[in-house]
């Protein structure tokens, strides 16, 4: 049983924001002090499918700040399913799941890299930016920005 009520639950979600979230944020605070240069909800970048939380044209890199619950991170504590409506919460993260597997195929086929940043890496942020450019300098020739 929800302890909240519908009203609350409601006005809960609604506040749950799509872009420029925290752990986006961080994600590019992260690549600006390592030296990466990006850009983030560009008429380009809409037009990717999935549409990218950053966008890295010099490396021809995209990556994608997921969270945890609502992109179903495999083995992680932060993808818990509601004990409420668990059907259509199940339907709505299958479809997420989807969505980013199609998404994430066609930026591939397209020549795009794909890098997924989960939100509960970001709790070790020297991890996530090692992660980040070990990735990056794997697609470029020259060595990461210092």
């Amino acid at each position: 049983m929800d302890h909240l009520t519908p009203e609350q639950r409601s006005e809960n979600m609604r506040r749950i924001k799509g872009k420029h979230t925290k752990p986006e944020l961080f994600v590019r605070s992260l690549l600006h002090q390592a030296g990466y240069r990006f850009t983030v909800n560009g008429p380009k970048n809409r037009k990717l499918p999935g549409k990218p939380d950053i966008v890295l044209p010099k490396y021809k890199a995209v990556i994608f700040v997921h969270g945890c619950f609502w992109h179903r991170h495999p083995g992680c504590k932060g993808s818990t399913t509601p004990k409420t409506r668990t059907e259509w919460w199940q339907a709505k993260f299958d479809r997420n799941v989807s969505n980013d597997r199609k998404n994430q195929k066609r930026l591939k086929e397209m020549g795009w890299n794909v890098v997924v940043v989960w939100e509960c890496e970001l709790r070790n942020p020297q991890k996530v930016i090692r992660k980040l450019t070990r990735c990056l300098s794997a697609l470029f020739w020259e060595p990461p920005p210092s």
